[in-house]
């Protein structure tokens, strides 16, 4: 009896021996776990990244880092920033006696050294009442502002200066018409109507003065190549642009200035039998002073350069700076 007894002890403890190993297979080796865990890290993308990723996401940050940096140096001073770099603060313009609203990114904006003052000044005396005030400018046409904002955005403004390589020209781009097909020279129309003057200028003579005003250089290069590549404009609209250009620019300031004497001076058969020039000389200012040196100039180069030394060469300068005068009705 006592050795049945025995032999059923072993027995137990040799089943209990056998399903140790087992019970620890279930319960999970630290290699299976460590398995389910790769494949559950694998299925859902969680887990700690390999070493190969952390190097492949590090380059990465690095080579967008060295592109941005490259973009910087090629783009002028004024160039529009890289979208993927724009911060969501933005900035709210009442532009022009009907106090129309306009909404642009800080960071745009601020390409202008104007813009970036006025901005820095907002930022440094701001409440939390006066933080989301708009900048004012009374002065300022909103058709003018479009232009520069479109400008800052895109990097020009419609119609677009467009590189003609068949004729080796710049042309203004133009829209088709859908009832014939064809194009017009001008289908927006090259003038605006000037609430201050009450009067129409030249859309690009305005767009220069604004860049002049708002530090953009780049913008008052494209504006200028713009001028005269337009057509049928009247001696009225002519000489009005022109007294604009004189008032909103300094004396400094000379290539608009000369666009007009040269413009004036090449037209001047037209312009002789103008009345409104007659008044408007009539009425003097700085622009007709200016105008009476250059054409003396331009009539010392005609006559040879013996006089011409005498009095300077603005009259070549003019025809360097206006290779093609616009017709003028």
């Amino acid at each position: 009896m006592l050795a049945l007894h025995q032999q059923q002890q072993q027995q137990q403890q040799q089943q209990q021996q056998q399903q140790q190993p087992r019970s620890r297979s279930s319960s999970g080796s630290p290699r299976h776990i460590s398995s389910r865990r790769e494949a559950f890290s694998s299925r859902y993308g969680a887990g700690k990244p390999s070493t190969r990723m952390l190097r492949t996401r590090s380059g990465e940050r690095q080579s967008t880092t060295l592109r941005r940096l490259v973009q910087r140096r090629r783009d002028p001073p004024d160039s529009p920033p890289d979208g993927s770099s724009l911060t969501p603060a933005t900035v709210t313009l009442c532009v022009g006696p009907e106090k129309r609203l306009f909404a642009a990114h800080k960071d745009i904006i601020c390409v202008s050294p104007f813009f970036a003052a006025v901005c820095a000044r907002a930022a440094r005396a701001s409440t939390t009442t006066t933080r989301n005030n708009p900048i004012y400018l009374p002065d300022e046409q909103p058709e003018i502002l479009s232009c520069i904002l479109e400008y800052l955005y895109r990097g020009d403004y419609y119609p677009r200066l467009l590189h003609n390589k068949t004729r080796n020209t710049w042309e203004l781009e133009t829209a088709a018409s859908p009832a014939t097909g064809s194009s017009d020279s001008d289908p927006d129309g090259a003038t605006i109507f000037h609430s201050g003057l009450g009067a129409e200028i030249l859309r690009d003579t305005a767009v220069y003065c604004a860049a002049q005003k708002y530090g953009l250089e780049t913008l008052k290069r494209l504006a200028l190549r713009k001028q005269g590549l337009h057509s049928g404009i009247s001696c009225s609209t002519i000489l009005t642009s022109a007294r604009y250009a004189y008032a909103h620019t300094p004396d400094t300031e000379s290539k608009l200035r000369a666009h007009y004497l040269a413009l004036i001076i090449r037209s001047r058969a037209t312009f002789k039998r103008s009345g409104t020039m007659q008044m408007e000389m009539e009425q003097g200012g700085k622009l007709f002073f200016d105008l009476f040196v250059a054409m003396c100039n331009h009539m010392d180069d005609l006559t040879g350069p013996a006089t011409g030394s005498a009095t300077g060469s603005l009259g070549s300068k003019l025809q360097q700076l206006q290779q093609s005068a616009s017709t003028i009705t």
